[in-house]
C-alpha cells in the first residue's frame, strides 16, 4: 500500500538536475559539453556488444536507439533496456516477418566444437576468445595483413549447418516433430504470459531474458542442476535478410539486413522402443554480436525440454515459470526497486503489531 507524499517537488527537480550533470561528462572538468560528451555513433562503433546486449533485453533491433538509451542511462543497462521497451511501445506494428533463413547466413563468424573439418571451414571472425585477459594501457588497431588472411569463396550453400549434416544419418532429433503445426507463435510483448508455454514463447522469453541470469542458469545445467551434457555444435554471427510479405502485394520483400548470433547446441542422446538414439538439441538466436547470451539461452532451452523427453525436473533451470518469471531483468528490477518508494503506512502499522505483540510478551513474564 502506497501513501501520497506531499511536496518534494524542488528536491526532485534538483535530483533530475542532479542526474544531468553527472550525465553530461563536465562534472570534474574545465571543458565544454560538445568536448565531453561522448556521441551515440561512438557508443555504436567501439561499444557494439554492449548496444547487442540492449537490443537483445529491451526487444528491438534498432543500435542507434540502443546507444542512445545506454547513454541517457549513464550506462545501466537495465535502465537502458527499460528506456528502449517504453519507447518500443509506442510503435507502430505491420505484421510479421518471414521466419529468418539462418542456413543461407553468409557468417562473418562460424566456428563448431564438435567438427574440426566441416564444409566451408571454421571462421574465427572478431573474437575475445584467443586473446590474453590482460589490460592494455592504451588500445591499438593492427591492420590484418592481406597475405594472411584467410580466403574461402565458398558460397554460403556450402556452409551448411551442423545439426543438418548430423540430421542426413537421423543422429540428431529433427528441428520440429512430425505434428508441428506451422503456426505463428504467441506474441509475449502483446498476450499475457501463461504456463505451460509452448517452444516458440519459451525462446521470446529467453531471447529478451537477462544476460547474466541466463548465464548463471545455464552454467548450472553444466555443474549437475540440470540433465544436460552440451556440445557447441555451431556459432554463427553475421548478417541475415529480413523480408516481409505485405498483404497488398501477396509475395516477400527484402526490407533491411540485421545483424545475429545463432547457436546450435548439441545434447546428449536419448531413444525409446519407438525411436531410434539420437541427440538432442537446444537453440539459441540473439541480436548482434552477443555469442555469451545466444550459448546460454541454447542451455536454458535444452534444460527446459525435460518434460518433452521424460526427464525428472529436478533443477532450477528445467522449471519453466521459476525460469521465465525470474529472466524478465525489466520486471525484476522494477519489483526491486519499488522498495525504495514509500511505504510510510505499511510501516507504522508493522511498527504498531510488534509493539503490542512486546507488550503482551513483557505482560505474560510479569503474569508468571
Amino acid at each position: 500500500m502506497y501513501v501520497a507524499v506531499k511536496g518534494g517537488e524542488k528536491a526532485i527537480a534538483n535530483a533530475h538536475a542532479l542526474l544531468a550533470q553527472r550525465g553530461s561528462g563536465q562534472e570534474d572538468s574545465g571543458e565544454s559539453a560538445a568536448q565531453e560528451r561522448i556521441a551515440s555513433r561512438q557508443l555504436r562503433g567501439q561499444m557494439g556488444v554492449l548496444v547487442s546486449r540492449v537490443m537483445n533485453e529491451g526487444s528491438l533491433y534498432d543500435p542507434n536507439l540502443a546507444a542512445k538509451a545506454l547513454l541517457q542511462a549513464q550506462g545501466d543497462v537495465l535502465e537502458a533496456v527499460t528506456l528502449l521497451r517504453s519507447y518500443r511501445t509506442t510503435l507502430p506494428r505491420f505484421g510479421a516477418t518471414v521466419a529468418l533463413d539462418t542456413g543461407a547466413l553468409p557468417p562473418e563468424r562460424r566456428i563448431s566444437a564438435t567438427f574440426k573439418d566441416l564444409p566451408g571451414g571454421q571462421q574465427l571472425g572478431a573474437t575475445f576468445d584467443y586473446t590474453h585477459r590482460l589490460l592494455a594501457e592504451r588500445l591499438q588497431v593492427s591492420e590484418i595483413p592481406k597475405d594472411t588472411e584467410e580466403e574461402d569463396d565458398a558460397a554460403p550453400g556450402t556452409m551448411p549447418r551442423i545439426t543438418d549434416l548430423l540430421g542426413h544419418g537421423s543422429l540428431v532429433e529433427p528441428d520440429h516433430p512430425e505434428d508441428w503445426a506451422d503456426e505463428d507463435p504467441g506474441d509475449l510483448t502483446r498476450e499475457p504470459t501463461t504456463f505451460p508455454m509452448t517452444r516458440p514463447e519459451r525462446l521470446q522469453a529467453l531471447a529478451r531474458g537477462d544476460e547474466g541470469f541466463l548465464l548463471s542458469l545455464g552454467y548450472s545445467t553444466q555443474r549437475g542442476f540440470g540433465n544436460t551434457h552440451p556440445f557447441a555444435g555451431e556459432v554463427r554471427v553475421g548478417e541475415v535478410e529480413v523480408l516481409f510479405e505485405p498483404a497488398e502485394i501477396g509475395y516477400e520483400v527484402p526490407i533491411g539486413r540485421i545483424e545475429i548470433t545463432e547457436c546450435q547446441m548439441v545434447n546428449q542422446f536419448v531413444g525409446s522402443a519407438e525411436k531410434p538414439p539420437q541427440f538432442t538439441r537446444g537453440y539459441g538466436l540473439s541480436f548482434g554480436r552477443a555469442e555469451r547470451k545466444a550459448m546460454s539461452m541454447a542451455l536454458v532451452d535444452r534444460a527446459l525440454r525435460s518434460e518433452e523427453f521424460g526427464e525428472r525436473r529436478i533443477s532450477p533451470a528445467q522449471d519453466e515459470e521459476f525460469v521465465i518469471s525470474h529472466a524478465d531483468n525489466v520486471q525484476a528490477a522494477g519489483f526491486v526497486e519499488h522498495l525504495k518508494l514509500p511505504h510510510y503506512v505499511d510501516f507504522q502499522a508493522e511498527l504498531v503489531l510488534l509493539r503490542q505483540l512486546n507488550a503482551e510478551f513483557e505482560g505474560s513474564e510479569d503474569a508468571g
